[in-house]
């Protein structure tokens, strides 16, 4: 065999050898029985308007009584509590500083939401009595780093719910601890391009996450993507290819939300009512 065909001979083994190493990384792992209940548009943190605030249990039972699932934001108040609010601080929603990570469940729980006094923070258990199963809950996993904690403290306040709920996170340690302490429950990886946003923190890390090259972490059966970037490859080619389920976020118009449905990906939305489901 001369130098030539050797040299060839290896360059093609090297790209399918990182061809099969990409497919690895990016691959999710479909459970399309297990999606079937999930597989409906969700309204972001309930069906909210101007009197009712985002993440409120007004927000909630607006949601459950037009029919229309939920999608809603947990993270962990100073003492352990399961809180539900999408901010890592107050400032946005409640008008004051602070981190919610910084404050006890009982301090939360007195601060009103967009300044509408009968409604403040709620806590994830409050939010399940609201709902109580009348329709599905995407319930997303906040946190930045490595810290679990989070997961435990949410599947045990789930213990005994009987309502639908499946979970999703942009940080796939979360998920990764979901899948295993709770190997049978439906997760999903939330994803944008961090890239093209030039979000801040490390830049190798928001490559990875963008290019969903962590996905192996947590082999999720759903893809929760931002619908300003759908065509990302590794994105595409775990819809296309190995057929996870498709969520697009945050639809702000009928236009938009009839677009990805009918592509087959079901709307994250809010600001309007869709006129159909």
């Amino acid at each position: 065999m001369t130098a030539w065909l050797i040299a060839v001979v290896a360059f093609f083994a090297t790209v399918l050898a990182l061809f099969g190493l990409w497919l690895f990384l990016i691959a999710p792992k479909a459970r399309k029985k297990e999606m079937q209940p999930f597989l409906r548009p969700y309204a972001h943190r309930g069906l909210w308007n101007s009197e009712r605030p985002e993440n409120s249990q007004a927000a909630f039972d607006a949601a459950c009584k037009a029919g229309f699932a939920i999608e809603l934001d947990v993270q962990l108040s100073a003492d352990g509590e399961v809180m539900v609010f999408h901010d890592y601080t107050l400032d946005r929603v409640c008008g004051r500083s602070g981190r919610v990570a910084g404050l006890t469940a009982a301090e939360l729980g007195k601060i009103p939401l967009n300044g509408v006094e009968n409604e403040c923070i709620p806590t994830f258990r409050q939010v399940l009595e609201t709902v109580d199963g009348r329709v599905p809950l995407l319930i997303e996993l906040k946190g930045e780093s490595t810290n679990t904690a989070l997961v435990p403290a949410v599947l045990k306040v789930l213990e005994g719910y009987e309502g639908l709920w499946c979970m999703e996170s942009f940080n796939p340690m979360l998920l990764r601890a979901v899948r295993k302490q709770a190997p049978r429950a439906v997760i999903g990886l939330l994803s944008s391009d961090l890239i093209r946003q030039k979000r801040k923190g490390n830049k190798v890390l928001n490559f990875l996450l963008s290019a969903l090259l962590l996905t192996f972490l947590c082999r999720p059966a759903f893809h929760a993507f931002d619908g300003h970037y759908p065509n990302r490859l590794g994105l595409r080619a775990g819809l296309k290819w190995f057929g996870a389920a498709a969520f697009v976020f945050t639809m702000q118009r009928q236009e938009d939300y009839d677009y990805f449905l009918a592509k087959g990906a079901y709307p994250i939305f809010d600001g309007f009512v869709p006129k159909n489901q």
